[in-house]
């Protein structure tokens, strides 16, 4: 118990601190900037952030990776919230919250292993696009001080962890640039001219809605959406984040979590969230690995709101747009460019058409979508080449069966045979093929009824168990004679 708390909490405290505080201060334009997409108050979006980074580091199933209020998400809630209001927002969270953990106790995040890595790759690529692409609107009308403070920024980021790496680079850059434009009175885009922070607790609000079936009705299609989203894009994070740190994580405690998290932030007058690529990058780098820094970069969050409200106000937007950049860059899978030449034309094709959706649309879900249903395509076409090559010894025919039995591959199958003029004795070899569902095994029932017709002498080998017991459950006698 002592050895797994110290591993999931304690193991790597001074980084974990230090990297929740980084990741707090990039949380806050990020938080306000999809509150106003989603159509509420920036405190909508930080109170669902703070809400969300807490909950989680207790009931995730990634430590160290990040959630709170995202982009995809609040795409999702712009009709809600335009129609019916926020009251029923806070009610559609809490049931995607529930909706969430049930589909987490039904092991929903076991699906993540259907992904298939050029999918992650491009959903990867995507979404380093999308985050380069969200910093851009912050250089229209702005000066050349601008472009040489985001300049400034990635300078620090990267050359600093070559003299000390004390304080992650990334929160040295944003305290360095703050203070110079600060202590420099420069006019710079800063934080607060994205949208005001009002220093208050949030406070346990019970949605303020008819408890009826017209409003179940509102906000089930709303929540199931967000739900099935949330859990995607968190899942894939989760995923990534495995990758990158060589460790593992529960991906089914992940959904209950991300439920859990919604649940407690719809009732603190949050906005529905999911774990964050970006922020999660963030922390990552800065040398975060256990659920301390999940919950500092919470508490933090909670603390600039409460207690630095007008200072954060002030931090210069062009070293929180250099952070994200640096993200970007670092969260792109630049090996797969290159690659594309080495890879299957299939996969390549996979992964572009996964980027390009994503990207035109703004939306994750979609793009992932259309790369699993294209990848589950080009495997049912791959899959559905079969050969069956014929041999003679003496008065008998043996057909060789090489690929896979199934609804795709039948009519192929049935064809392959010389009724009328084979041999007198035929065997059909199923060592190299595995018949897989019930047209498969109706295809080899039709193959030897024709025989049996004009009695000729059938055998079936090489049948492994699962094919077997197929085929002698619909009735066929699989290794005897027909």
């Amino acid at each position: 118990m002592l050895t797994q708390l110290n591993t999931t909490w304690f193991s790597n405290p001074r980084s974990d601190i230090l990297s929740g505080i980084t990741v707090a201060l990039a949380l806050i334009p990020e938080a306000i900037a999809f509150s106003i997409i989603a159509g509420v108050d920036p405190m909508v979006g930080l109170y669902a952030s703070f809400c969300m980074a807490v909950v989680i580091s207790f009931t995730g199933g990634r430590p160290g990776m990040i959630s709170a209020a995202t982009g995809a998400m609040a795409l999702l809630m712009v009709t809600l919230v335009k129609d019916h209001g926020l009251e029923y927002l806070f009610a559609a969270t809490v049931l995607t919250g529930i909706l969430q953990v049930i589909l987490g106790l039904l092991r929903l995040g076991k699906l993540v292993r259907f992904v298939p890595q050029s999918v992650m790759t491009g959903f990867v690529n995507a979404l380093a696009i999308l985050i380069f692409a969200a910093q851009l609107p912050h250089f229209i009308g702005q000066k050349w001080v601008m472009y040489a403070l985001v300049a400034l920024t990635l300078l620090i980021i990267y050359v600093l962890p070559r003299f000390t790496k004390i304080i992650p680079s990334a929160l040295a850059a944003i305290l360095i640039i703050s203070a110079i434009t600060i202590g420099f009175g420069m006019d710079v885009r800063t934080v607060g001219d994205m949208g005001q922070i009002t220093s208050t607790l949030p406070l346990f609000h019970l949605p303020m809605i008819p408890l009826n079936f017209d409003t179940l009705a509102i906000i089930f299609p709303y929540a199931i959406s967000l739900a099935l989203v949330g859990i995607l894009e968190s899942l894939l994070t989760a995923t990534i984040l495995d990758d990158m740190t060589d460790t593992p994580s529960n991906k089914n405690r992940e959904v209950r979590g991300q439920g859990l998290a919604n649940i407690v932030t719809g009732f603190f007058g949050g906005m529905a969230g999911c774990a964050m690529i970006g922020q999660s990058v963030i922390n990552v780098k800065s040398g975060g690995r256990t659920r301390l820094s999940t919950l500092v970069a919470g508490i933090f969050l909670l603390f600039l709101i409460l207690v630095l409200g007008k200072v954060v106000e002030q931090i210069p937007m062009a070293a929180l747009v250099g952070v994200m950049i640096m993200v970007s860059i670092g969260t792109f899978d630049w090996k797969s460019i290159p690659g594309l030449i080495r890879v299957p034309l299939s996969d390549a094709i996979i992964m572009i058409v996964t980027v390009s959706i994503v990207v035109v649309t703004h939306d994750l879900s979609k793009g992932v979508f259309a790369g699993v249903l294209l990848s589950a395509v080009v495997f049912a076409y791959k899959m559905s080449k079969i050969r069956v090559t014929r041999t003679f010894q003496g008065n008998t025919a043996t057909y060789q069966v090489r690929g896979q039995m199934f609804f795709g591959t039948t009519t192929h199958f049935g064809e392959q045979f010389i009724y009328t003029d084979d041999s007198d004795r035929i065997i059909i070899d199923f060592s190299q093929s595995h018949i897989w569902d019930s047209s498969g095994a109706a295809a080899l029932t039709k193959v030897l009824t024709k025989y049996h017709q004009m009695n000729k002498r059938v055998s079936i080998t090489g049948l492994n168990a699962d094919s077997r017991h197929l085929v002698e459950r619909i009735g066929v006698t699989a290794g005897g004679t027909h």
